[in-house]
Order: C-alpha cells, then structure tokens, then sequence
C-alpha cells in the first residue's frame, strides 16, 4: 500500500462531504424565491419517498413566490403536507392546480437565526471532513507499523492530509461566508 492509494480515493469523499454541504445551504431560505428551497423535501407518494423535483415542476413566477405544479393532481395534499412538516417557516397554499408559496419578507431575528443554523451545518460538514482525514491517517500509521510505509512517507501524508483538510475547511468558510452575505444583504 502506498500513501496514493490511501490519499486518492480521500478527495472525492470530501468533496461529497462539500457537495452535501452546498445542497444543505440550497434549503435554507434567503428573501429571494429560488427552487432550491422545496426541491428536495420528500413526499410520501403511493409508499415511496419521492423528492419534490421528481413529481412537480417548480417555478418562480415573482421574486418571493414558488409555484409547484405536480404532474398528477392526486398528489398535492401530500406535497402541502410534506412542505408544512419540512419547517421552513412557509405557508403552502393549495388551489387545486398547484401549490403556491409565499415567502414573507425576513426580519432581523430569523436571519440571525438562520446565520446560526447556516454555522451548525458547516459544523456538520467540518466534522466530516475531521473523520475523513482521521480515518486515513489512521490507514497512513497502520501501513508504517505493517512496513508497508516508510516512515519519510508518514511525514509527508500527514503534511498531505493536513493541507488537504485546510483546502478543504476553506470552501467550507467561503460557502459560508457568501450565504451568510447573501442573507444579510437582503
């Protein structure tokens, strides 16, 4: 085993971790109105757990409404009842057609609340980058005690897994940073 073969297959698991992390900041609602926000909220429908985006088309027809317009009528109650259990502070009304909602402007207190729930999410995501990075370090230490690794190579991942941590961290930050602007701003 080689420190390639532990530190290669590392970078798309942490990027997943990133890409996870970006599809979480997608949910969280900002003033504008934006697909992103419903997309992924599962519906039950006949027994399946089934995304929104897989059985409705979502538009934005104003700057603070989204329209959701199911393929089979039949299911919008349990489209509305998904979107009010999903706790986003919307308020789905159904017209027979189509969902729409509404979003209601932002006040001081629920964007500063959605700052620190933007903060736990990159928690999360810091977390599982640390766990990556810990269980291959822990692969990097088995293989110089095995003799698989020489020990310059021990040295030389941890200095790899350390830089790729922080490369890493730092996309977390900027995701960050730009949504909690993005939300401020508004």
């Amino acid at each position: 085993m080689t420190l390639h073969d532990i530190i290669h297959p590392l970078k798309p698991k942490m990027q997943d971790v990133i890409t996870h992390f970006e599809g979480e900041l997608k949910s969280v609602r900002t003033g504008r109105a934006h697909g992103g926000l419903v997309e992924n909220i599962t519906v039950s429908y006949y027994g399946t757990e089934t995304p929104i985006k897989q059985m409705a088309g979502i538009t934005v027809p104003e700057a603070t409404q989204l329209l959701i317009t199911p393929w089979d009528r039949q299911a919008l109650g349990d489209i509305e009842q998904a979107i009010r259990q999903a706790n986003l502070g919307i308020n789905p009304t159904n017209d027979g057609q189509a969902i729409r909602i509404i979003l209601p402007a932002l006040n001081e207190e629920r964007r500063r609340d959605l700052v620190k729930q933007i903060g736990t999410m990159a928690e999360t995501a810091r977390i599982s980058l640390r766990n990556l990075r810990k269980d291959a370090w822990e692969q990097v230490q088995k293989a110089e005690k095995s003799g698989d690794l020489p020990e310059d190579d021990r040295y030389r991942g941890e200095e790899e897994l350390n830089k790729l941590i922080d490369d890493f961290n730092k996309q977390v930050e900027e995701k960050v940073k730009a949504k909690e602007q993005e939300l401020m701003s508004l």
